[in-house]
């Protein structure tokens, strides 16, 4: 039977975690004027020693009920409060956890889990003529001797500044397509990894972006996430853990997604209570205002994305296949955070656009979870693959 209910434990980390993310309202303003790097402010920040209780709180329970086992309760702590993404920047500094960090779980061997297991890992997937379909990766990796050597440009990668390391894809093979695609860790200050810029974005402005290129760069042969240096002529292999990874991840930014419009609806309903419009929800449609209408259905599409988040993290929390729940939860929660942050504007009107309040920037915000992790479009087909029984060749 499946249950998404908190223990109590994990119900004390979430009480926890809401007063932080309230008491940093005012702070997530500034991280996001200045593009702070606010893992190294969170430690200096009068909210650290609040933070910090969290985190043992989260050790405590990793200790005592497995490090594998948070997922589903993370997703709860991210969509019931709408953390913003500079306190979820240093919530994962401080875990030493970021999208290479996935990457490393699901395709690294036992032994490189334990190595680089507290190494805060980027991951560099995306290149300038390669986005959403990752098998057009043109990075290279060589083996010469005992080392790879890569070459290659890596761009939009998440936490790229912050991060010790990033897990590269790359091809072994160009001819052997996605067959060909393998996942390597570079450590920062490794000869030939370079530091290209940091981008300027329309939102997530303190969770930082980088691009990378990498020329002639040197690393040891086990730096190999699974050791595995055969080319697959079917697909799989180095690419089945770039999906793999997916799985893991797209949850976690959908949760953020439907975490952001949920503070976003939040603040509409209390300036709806000010005004005098309460939400009747026993109320039939023809005795509702249009602007209860909207609410109401805007509840429930949040709720919609919500469950499919919370089955998604359980599959994969339980070691289960969730590549098709996966894929609908990242479509469903990046398209209610895109477009429920946009009705929150409208029903607010000037008061949505000041920056006055955080509504305006959940509404930028929101822009990018219909984007990374696989564009709505993208999972919306990954799913068709699943129902349908599609080959990718048929929805070319």
């Amino acid at each position: 039977m499946v249950d998404f209910s908190l223990n109590e434990t994990d119900q004390k980390i979430l009480e926890e975690v809401k007063k932080l993310a309230k008491a940093t309202e005012k702070n997530s303003r500034y991280w996001d004027e200045h593009e702070e790097e606010v893992r190294h402010m969170g430690q200096k920040a009068p909210e650290a020693e609040a933070f910090s209780y969290i985190f043992d709180m989260m050790k405590d329970r990793d200790k005592k009920e497995g490090a594998c086992s948070p997922m589903l309760y993370q997703m709860t702590q991210s969509m019931n409060q709408g953390l913003g993404d500079g306190l979820m920047s240093i919530m994962s500094g401080q875990r030493n956890w970021a999208l290479g960090n996935a990457s490393l779980q699901a395709a690294g061997t036992p032994e490189q889990q334990a190595k680089w297991g507290n190494t805060l890992l980027a991951m560099a997937n995306t290149e300038p003529g390669c986005g959403s379909d990752s098998k057009a990766i043109e990075t290279t990796a060589v083996l010469d001797g005992d080392e790879w050597v890569l070459n290659g440009e890596k761009i939009f990668v998440t936490t790229g500044i912050l991060c010790q390391g990033v897990v590269v894809w790359a091809t072994i093979d160009k001819s052997a397509g996605r067959g060909g695609i393998k996942s390597f860790v570079v450590m920062k200050g490794t000869p030939g990894f370079q530091l290209e810029k940091k981008e300027k974005k329309l939102g997530i402005r303190s969770s930082d972006t980088a691009a990378f290129v990498l020329k002639n760069c040197r690393i040891p042969r086990e730096n190999l996430l699974g050791l595995d240096e055969e080319v697959k002529q079917k697909g799989g292999g180095g690419f089945k853990g770039l999906m793999r990874t997916f799985n893991m991840t797209r949850p976690m930014v959908s949760a953020g997604g439907i975490g952001n419009v949920n503070a976003a609806y939040d603040f509409v309903q209390e300036a709806m209570k000010k005004e005098g419009v309460e939400m009747n929800w026993e109320a039939g449609p023809l005795k509702r205002t249009s602007i209860q209408d909207k609410m109401i259905e805007l509840e429930s599409q949040i709720q919609a994305a919500s469950l499919s988040t919370l089955r998604a993290a359980w599959l994969a929390e339980k070691g289960q296949p969730n590549n098709l729940e996966s894929a609908m939860c990242k479509s469903k929660g990046g398209e209610i955070s895109r477009t429920g942050a946009q009705l929150a504007i409208e029903l607010l009107g000037a008061l949505g656009i000041t920056q006055d309040q955080l509504v305006e920037k959940a509404f930028r915000d929101a822009r990018i979870t219909d984007i990374y992790e696989g564009t709505g479009e993208i999972n919306r087909l990954v799913v068709a693959r699943a129902i349908l029984g599609y080959t990718s060749e048929d929805l070319m």
